[in-house]
Formats: C-alpha cells, structure tokens, sequence
C-alpha cells in the first residue's frame, strides 16, 4: 500500500482503530465520525508529514489531505476492515443514449474476458506453427492437450460473459454464471426436439455466442431488483434464487436466445453483402486507419464482439482482428519515425519507449502520450495503416483465431493457408514503414519546435517571459465577493488549500471560470476540479458542509474528463433549498497548485457578473 505508514500513523493519532466509527472523504479531506473525540490528538495530526490541517467542527472531525485523498481513503478503509458510507461513494446515474450504453456494455464486458481469449488465440497460433513445422503432430496427446485450453475457452465463452456483465446489469455474478452453464449443458446446447411448458424450442448452439447470454443476464437483472421489492424480506435468500432461474432459463430459451442468434446471423449477413457488393476491403482498410481514434473515444474493444461473431460463424474473421494488428504496428512505426527525426534525448527515449510498446500491441502509452499532444501522428497512422489494411483487404486475409499482434502472425498459417500467411505479414511490414517514412516526412510536431524556443532562451529572458504571463479567472458565479480569510470553514480560510476567494451566490448557475478538462466531480457533486492547458488546477467548492447534502439540491452536467470552455455552464444549484436546509452557499475558488506559480491575486471589487475576472494566477 502507497499510504500505508502514513494512515497507521492517521490511525494512531486520531484514537485507534476502536475510537473510529465511520470514515468518509470529501474532495480534499477524510471526514472522521469519532466515538471520543477527546483521545484524537489534533495538534500532533497537524504536525504530520502529509496533512495540510485538521478541523473539528459539529459536522465531522476532518484531516485535510489534499485532492489524493480518495486514494488515502481507498487505503484507509482496507486496513480498519470497515465498509465505506454509502452517501460519499455512491455513483451518479446518467441517462445514456441507448445505442451508447449498449456499446459502452459491451466494452465494458469484453475488457476482462480478452485475457483468457488473447491466451488462447495465441496458443492456437503456436500451435498451428509447431505443428507446421513437425515439431508436434497435431494427433499427438501434447496437442491435443493443449489444444483444449483453446477449444474450452471458446465452448464456454458465454460463462465467461456472464461472469463479466452481470455486476453490471445488477444481477448475481453467480446465478449468471449457472444460467449460461445451463445453457451449455449437453441437455440444452444444440439438441433437438426439446419443449418445455409444452412449448416447442428451436435447436440453438449456445456454446461460442455470446448475445443471449447478454440478453439473458440483462433480463436476470432486471428481474432481481423486481423480485428485491415485491418478495418479503425474510423469504427472499431463499425463494429469489430459484423464482430467477426458473423464470430466466424458459425465457432466455424462448426468447433471448433465438433473438440472439438472430442478430448474430445478421452481423454476419450485413458484412456479407458488403463483402460481395464493394468488399471487405473497405472496411478493413478503414479500421486500421481509424482504429487509434476508437481507442481513445474509448470504443476500443467494439470490434471484439463483431471478431466473435465472424469466427463462430464462419470460422474466421476477414475483417477486424487483421485490421488492429496493422492499425498496432502503424501506430509503431509512426512513433519510430518520430524517434528518428527527434534531436532532444528526452523525446527519442518518449518515442522509443511507446513504438516498442506498440509494436507489442500496446499502444494506450503511445496514444495518449503522445497522439492527443501532438496530432500529427495521427495523420500517419491513417496513412499507413490504411495502406496495409487496403492490402489485406485485397488478399482477403483471413485471422482463424482470437489474436492480434505479431505474436498471433502464426495462427494466420493455420489450415497450412501459407499465402494468407505471408500476405498479412506484408500487410503489416507496409503498414509499419509507410506510418514511419509519414511521419518522419511529417516532422516534428509544432509544439516541440516552441518548446525548443523557449528553451534556446537565457534565463534573463526566460524570467521575464515568466513575469508577462499570467492566467485570468473569470467568475463561477453571480454575487458578493469574500475574502478567503472570512470563509467560514478553516480549510479555505487559512489557505491551506491554496489562494482564491468566496462568493455568495445571487445566481443558480455555476460555470467554468477557464477552459481547461474537468479533472473531478465529486460524486455528491458539491465540488468541481478544472485543469488548464498551463497546468493551474482550479477547485470549485460549492457551499460549505454540503457534501451532507448527498448531491440534493445540485444538478451538475459535466463529468470527469470533459473538455470545457470558459463561461460554460458547469451546474446548476438551488441555493435557496441549500439554506433552508442550514448550510452556507458561499461558492469557494482556490487554486490548489498555489505555490507552483509567483502569486494568485482576487480581483479589488465587490461584486461579479458573468465574465467578469475574480482571479488571476501569475505564471
């Protein structure tokens, strides 16, 4: 554990383990509910390495850590063994535009199932070339051994599903997984002349799907957070179990079953037309190029699905699995194209390090280190990976198993499909030298050539460019301003949080002092934090003690991550409830990096409007 010396001695000074009732944490602080506050001591809290300060009020006995503190917290709530309170973690559920959520669903669900799949694509690659080249007979009791970690994976496949979604559909882990065994029982899996109720059933082959299953856990869910509300309490550890499965299992046979083959078989029948009408070319050239765009939308593992489908379907995919792979290794040659046209030491050992990364099939590090700053790689990449993928697609290159990466080039021999095999390997060689000859073409990114400016500088200029820049706050809200010292909570009031000011709200609306990314809402959505380009981190504390309020009264529309621009609306507060309920709205703007710049000056007047400057950092 990170804090684990620091939260013994947290745990030491505030009384022990046994004078701890309940601990919370806010945006900045842990929030303690103390048996006797009298053992805590306070002085000595304040005086450790790692605790800004420490306030003790009717509300909560509060250590102040800084915004790491879910972290601490996270730590904190393991070594005393206690669960944390409901109010404070609880998630904020957002309405989803349905297409979204699904694909988002399946993102989510795939993300744990790939590592026994990536296994297994790759032993099946291993093998299909050991037995290739002699060194084992595909009839030998070693291969056939090792061959059934391939074939189990994939047979029970829908386990694995179900096993990954269920927490998310709110159903049991447990009897989801017992559902889709059931399903690949010998008595149900692709047997005829089955009924149930009277009813006759289709023959369906569950083994190797993966919609009904999904559909069928949906339903399990849904049908668990009816029965939770309507079956007595004292009856539902026993009865709720056998009422889901006895209701899921004809449902799911009668229904989501053939309705999940159906859309299966439908995937299957639109990339066939499009196969025979423009060909699969197009969309394989697409991918590749666009693949490092999905990735960081966050729709990365979309295309597993769809792999799925065309495997179980036709016994391999023409389409994704070889685009990803060429997507993979552009992304790597781009970067080591960049690493050769770089001069600073610092930039090629960046470079170096995410096109091997990369060229391993990891390219999160090269993408969001390196992409989303300099754009221009990008460009190469669709590039050069739309040339390998229009290449592919031309050969029809076919991937027999689950597997991306050059690791998984074995397994395009399989069913001795030798030329299949050496087309994807020019694929991929073409891919990864056009993305690098693009990008070393391309040449280094603009930012860089600033940063070089700046650097070629003396440190005469340097601090006098230093002096002439400076950040502007505008408002976050209407109203009166406050000294930071007059601030009725001592966190803010001593700065120990960092220099800003109050004011006291006329207006509902809270909005986006500067543009910069969201880098936190709290999830009783009291507080905001605002990253900028220039790296000033802005909190937006709203009222004082609010965090009690649970998200009550707060109607906040940004989430962690967005990019936001200065005046846009941020939350919408009904401070008029808040006081009723005995809470202070003074809105707090601090920024929590204070000492990493020359000063942050309030602006001298008493009143702001919308757009007017309250702050202004001094870089």
């Amino acid at each position: 554990m990170k804090y684990q010396s620091f939260n013994e001695e947290i745990i030491r000074l505030i009384g022990g383990k046994d004078n701890i009732q309940a601990v919370v944490h806010c945006m900045t602080r842990l929030r303690f509910t103390l048996k006797d506050r009298s053992k805590a001591k306070t002085e000595e809290l304040k005086a450790l390495d790692g605790v800004i300060d420490v306030v003790s009020n009717n509300v909560a006995y509060q250590v102040i850590i800084g915004t790491h503190v879910s972290e601490v917290h996270a730590e904190l709530i393991s070594m005393l063994g206690i669960a944390p309170n409901s109010n404070e973690e609880t998630e904020v559920n957002e309405k989803k535009n349905p297409l979204k959520a699904a694909m988002d669903l399946l993102s989510e669900t795939m993300t744990p199932v790939i590592e026994p799949i990536i296994a297994s694509g790759l032993l099946a690659g291993f093998l299909s070339l050991f037995s290739i080249t002699g060194l084992i007979s595909a009839d030998s009791p070693t291969y056939q051994l090792l061959d059934s970690i391939r074939s189990a994976v994939f047979f029970f496949l829908p386990i694995l599903i179900a096993m990954s979604c269920a927490k998310r559909l709110k159903a049991s882990p447990y009897l989801a997984v017992a559902l889709a065994a059931t399903l690949v029982s010998s008595s149900i899996n692709d047997v005829a002349g089955l009924s149930i109720f009277g009813i006759q059933l289709p023959q369906m082959v569950y083994a190797n799907s993966f919609i009904p299953i999904i559909l069928a856990v949906w339903f399990m869910g849904q049908l668990t957070v009816l029965l939770k509300k309507y079956v007595p309490k004292f009856l539902q550890y026993f009865l709720n179990p056998l009422l889901i499965m006895v209701i899921c299992l004809p449902v799911t046979l009668l229904i989501f079953g053939p309705i999940g083959i159906w859309i299966g078989d439908g995937i299957g029948w639109f990339f066939e037309v499009l196969h025979n009408t423009f060909g699969s070319w197009i969309v394989v050239m697409l991918y590749a190029a666009l693949q490092p765009f999905l990735i960081m939308l966050g729709a990365g593992n979309f295309m597993m699905p769809l792999a799925l489908n065309f495997v179980n379907k036709m016994g391999y995919d023409p389409i994704f699995l070889a685009a990803a792979t060429i997507s993979d290794l552009a992304v790597s040659g781009a970067m080591l194209g960049y690493f050769l046209r770089a001069k600073d030491s610092k930039q090629k050992q960046l470079f170096g390090t995410v096109s091997f990364s990369a060229l391993m099939g990891v390219t999160e590090p090269a993408i969001y280190g390196v992409f989303i700053k300099y754009r221009r790689p990008f460009v190469a990449v669709m590039i050069g990976g739309g040339i390998g993928g229009l290449f592919a697609g031309l050969m029809n290159v076919k991937t027999y198993s689950i597997v991306w990466g050059l690791m998984g080039l074995p397994s395009y021999a399989d069913n001795q499909d030798f030329s299949n095999l050496v087309f994807m390997i020019i694929s991929v060689v073409v891919g990864f030298v056009t993305a690098a000859i693009a990008a070393y073409i391309l040449g280094i990114p603009q930012e860089e050539k600033e940063g070089q400016k700046k650097e070629s500088l003396n440190e005469n200029d340097q601090a006098k460019l230093a002096t002439l820049k400076k950040v502007p706050l505008a408002s976050v809200v209407e109203g009166k301003i406050v000294p930071l010292s007059e601030i009725k909570d001592q966190a803010f009031s001593t700065g120990a949080l960092g220099k800003g000011l109050g004011i006291i709200p006329s207006d509902n609306r809270i909005v986006a002092p500067v543009s910069g990314e969201v880098s936190a809402v709290f999830p009783t959505k009291h507080a905001i934090g605002i990253k900028t380009e220039q790296g000033v981190e802005v909190l937006i504390h709203i009222g004082i003690d609010t965090v009690e309020l649970d998200g009550k009264y707060f109607d906040t529309i940004v989430s962690q991550g967005d990019s936001v621009k200065q005046g846009q609306l941020l939350s919408t507060v009904d401070f008029a409830e808040i006081q009723t309920k005995g809470y202070d709205p003074t809105v707090i703007v601090v920024i929590t990096n204070t000492m990493d710049y020359l000063d942050v000056v309030p602006v001298a007047r008493e009143n702001v409007v919308a757009d007017d400057e309250c702050l202004t950092v001094i870089l």
